[in-house]
C-alpha cells in the first residue's frame, strides 16, 4: 500500500464545524481524497480498478450506486471496474481486502480504495438509530435508544462486574486521553483542537444511565464524523507503475477476515472473540507474533474496546487489559503504541472510512510519514496491525504490514 490520503475528520470539536452551515458532501469527501491519491501515483491512467467502501449513504445521504462516484473524482476513471462494498464499521477494512485480492488475483495491478462517509446531516438521536443498522433489525426493538453505546455499555457493565469497577474505569480514563493527546498532534484529527487540560478529569465522568447509557460516558465514545481516506493497493509491477519507490510503501504480509451470527448475543460480553480471531488469523498468515508487533490501530469505538481489543490481541490475559493499559504500555512512549493519530475517539470515525484511515496510519509510521505524530519504529518490533470492526464484534478484518524493503 502506498500513497494515502486523509480528508479533515469533520464534527463536533473541529473549528470549521457549524452544524447549521453548509458543509461538503459525500462527492466532495470522495473527490478530495481521491485526488489526493491521483496526484501521488500519476495520475488516474495508473488505476486498473477501484473500490470504495461505505456504511449507510443511503440512509445519511440517500444515496446509492456508490461505485459510479469514481468517475466523479477524475474523467480518466471512466470506465474503469469499480466496486462498492460494506461491513457497518467494518467498510474500509472490507474495501481494503477486495483491493488486496484483486492485486493477488492478478486482474489488477494498481487498485485505488477509499472508504467514506457523512453523518452529520441528522441529529445524533436519529443517527444513533442509522447505525443500529449495524446490528440485528429485531433486536434493534428491544435496544437502548442509543443503540451502540448500549450495547458496549453492556460490555462495560460485565467487565466491571466480573474484574471489579475501578480499575476498568481509570483504564477508560487513560484510553480517552491517550486518544486526544495523539489527535492533537494530527491536524486532520477530529479532536485536533481540543484545549481541555482537563482530560482525565472527563474520562473519569460518572455515567448518566437517565440521559445516556449505564456505564458509559460521552468521553468513552467516538463522535459522529464526516470524511474519506483514500490508499493504492498495488503489486511490485504496479509500484514500478506509479514510480514510487519501496521504501515509501508498505508490504501486506498478513490478513484475516472472521464473521459471527449478526442475531445472536456474544457468548461472553466481556470477550470481543471475532476481533480475536481475526488478529489470530492475521498473524499466522503473516507468520510473526503480537512481540513482533510495533504499533496498533485498533477499533476504539468506544474505550471498552480498547481494552478488550488489548486482551483479543493476547497483550494481556482475561481481565489485565485495563492495568496493561494503566500501566502505560498502550501509549505513545509505551511499548506498543495504539492509535497513535487518535484512533475513532480522538481521530474520528467516518464508519466507511475508518479500515483505510487505519492503514493509512501504519503506512505513515512505518515510512516514516507522520510528521508530528510520529514515532520510533524498532528493529525488533517492525510490524504494525489494524483491526477494523464492523457491528458488535461481528465482521473484522486485521491486517499485518511492514515496511517494503
Amino acid at each position: 500500500m502506498v500513497a494515502g490520503y486523509n480528508t479533515i475528520s469533520m464534527g463536533t470539536g473541529r473549528k470549521e464545524f457549524h452544524p447549521k452551515k453548509p458543509r461538503p458532501g459525500l462527492e466532495e469527501y470522495i473527490k478530495e481524497a481521491g485526488q489526493g491519491v491521483l496526484k501521488q501515483i500519476g495520475g488516474a491512467e495508473n488505476v486498473d480498478e477501484a473500490v470504495i467502501g461505505n456504511f449507510a449513504a443511503t440512509r445519511f445521504n440517500k444515496q446509492g450506486n456508490m461505485a459510479a462516484f469514481m468517475p466523479y473524482i477524475d474523467a480518466g476513471l471512466r470506465y474503469k471496474p469499480a466496486v462498492r462494498v460494506e461491513g457497518a464499521c467494518g467498510s474500509g477494512a472490507l474495501a481494503l481486502a477486495t483491493g488486496i485480492r484483486s492485486v493477488l488475483a492478478e486482474t489488477a495491478d494498481v487498485v485505488l480504495v477509499m472508504g467514506v462517509e457523512v453523518q452529520n446531516t441528522v441529529k445524533a438521536i436519529y443517527g444513533a438509530d442509522i447505525l443500529a443498522a449495524a446490528g440485528w433489525a429485531k433486536d434493534r426493538k428491544q435496544g437502548h435508544a442509543y443503540y451502540f453505546p448500549g450495547k458496549f455499555s453492556d460490555r462495560a457493565k460485565a467487565y466491571q462486574e466480573k474484574f471489579g469497577k475501578d480499575k476498568p474505569r481509570e483504564a477508560m480514563a487513560q484510553w480517552y486521553v491517550n486518544a486526544i493527546e495523539n489527535a492533537r498532534l494530527c491536524p486532520t484529527a477530529q479532536e485536533y483542537h481540543n484545549v481541555s487540560d482537563e482530560l482525565q478529569a472527563c474520562g473519569m465522568m460518572n455515567p448518566n444511565p437517565r440521559g445516556f447509557v449505564d456505564s458509559l460516558n460521552v468521553y468513552d465514545c467516538s463522535k459522529v464524523s464526516d470524511g474519506a481516506s483514500a490508499i493504492a493497493v498495488v503489486s511490485e509491477e504496479g509500484l514500478k507503475r506509479v514510480g514510487i519507490p519501496k521504501s515509501e510503501a508498505i508490504e501486506v504480509i498478513g490478513m484475516g477476515q472472521a464473521e459471527d451470527d449478526i442475531t445472536k448475543a456474544p457468548d461472553d460480553p466481556t470477550i470481543l472473540a471475532t476481533t480475536r480471531e481475526a488478529v489470530r488469523k492475521a498473524l499466522e498468515s503473516a507468520g510473526i507474533t503480537k512481540e513482533q508487533l510495533g504499533t496498533v490501530e485498533c477499533h476504539d469505538c468506544f474505550s471498552i474496546a480498547g481494552i478488550l481489543a488489548v486482551e483479543a490481541i493476547g497483550l494481556a490475559p482475561h481481565g489485565g487489559g485495563a492495568e496493561f493499559i494503566l500501566q502505560g504500555n498502550t501509549k505513545r512512549t509505551g511499548m506498543i503504541p495504539f492509535n497513535t493519530t487518535g484512533g475513532l475517539v480522538g481521530w474520528g470515525h467516518p464508519t466507511g472510512a475508518t479500515g483505510v484511515h487505519q492503514a493509512i496510519t501504519i503506512w505513515e509510521q512505518l515510512t516514516g510519514k507522520a510528521g508530528d505524530s510520529q514515532i520510533p519504529i524498532s528493529h525488533n518490533r517492525p510490524y504494525g496491525l489494524t483491526i477494523n470492526m464492523g457491528g458488535d464484534d461481528k465482521s473484522l478484518v486485521s491486517i499485518v504490514f511492514k515496511r517494503a524493503e
